[in-house]
């Protein structure tokens, strides 16, 4: 797989010098890792993918916090969020963050709004000490019936945000223009968030972008499933619905909800 045009300016991790011992992340639902479930309920994801990895990596136990909590806009991600990841004692070391997918699903969208908080953040941590990779959300709008609409706030968004982590030097992974994690095999039942597969080939862009390791070879393709009416119609009811009703009343999928590890966890190389 070529990685030219989805990882960028990785050297300055690779080089050896960053510590991987205490890392945090913060976001939404991509962060949190909806739709990697367990069958205990417990939402995985790339996050705690990335850990595990940077800890086999380091062949020790590291130190892991994440934040983030499905729904969230950008604001409440960096005046709320990363306050709390940078208030940890003692303080982390590397910290990956990704938001503004909400706020772009909004009808007063601003995209300068979104650069502006994104711009915050990365300075925030620069004068913290805090190494940062930035990431873009990955791209399920060929799966959604209103993806067409989407797509341009999209593409523009995450070129913007590229040029912003070049500007202030750091990396930056690509997940919205990976063409493998598009196809629809990486997507759970919702079409809007990531399955086991989706978030273990992200988690894999990501410890490429800090360690060098290899990118995932692409998942098998399952045999075709042929789409009926009721599936359609099923699929409109559970998901879509109350989607739209949740933006009429403003709730959040995320309300009532708490951080996934708002503490260190420690997080050892064979950790299950």
């Amino acid at each position: 797989m070529d990685t030219r045009n989805t990882i960028a300016d990785s050297s300055q991790f690779q080089s050896g010098t960053l510590d991987f011992g205490r890392y945090a992340a913060i976001g939404d639902s991509f962060s949190e890792g909806m739709g990697d479930e367990r069958a205990d309920g417990y939402m995985v994801g790339w996050a705690d993918r990335v850990a595990i990895g940077l800890a086999a990596h380091r062949g020790e136990a590291i130190d892991y916090a994440n934040f983030s909590i499905r729904g969230r806009l950008l604001e409440p991600i960096v005046h709320g969020q990363l306050d709390a990841a940078l208030a940890l004692e003692p303080k982390p070391t590397l910290l990956t963050l990704n938001g503004g997918g909400n706020d772009m699903l909004r009808r007063n969208y601003d995209q300068s709004r979104v650069l502006a908080l994104t711009a915050e953040a990365l300075q925030r941590c620069r004068q913290a000490g805090v190494r940062v990779v930035l990431l873009s959300g990955a791209d399920p709008t060929e799966h959604l019936p209103f993806g067409r609409y989407v797509r341009p706030r999209a593409e523009n968004v995450t070129n913007a945000l590229a040029e912003l982590a070049a500007e202030h030097g750091v990396a930056f992974v690509d997940c919205f223009h990976d063409a493998e994690v598009r196809k629809r095999h990486y997507w759970s039942d919702d079409k809007m968030h990531l399955n086991a597969i989706g978030h273990a080939h992200v988690a894999s862009l990501v410890l490429h972008a800090l360690i060098g390791t290899p990118v995932a070879a692409p998942a098998p393709v399952p045999p075709p499933t042929r789409s009926s009416l009721a599936a359609t119609v099923h699929y409109l009811r559970i998901q879509v619905i109350p989607w739209f009703k949740r933006r009429l009343t403003g709730r959040s999928s995320g309300d009532g909800r708490v951080e996934k590890h708002p503490h260190w966890t420690r997080i050892a190389p064979d950790h299950a």
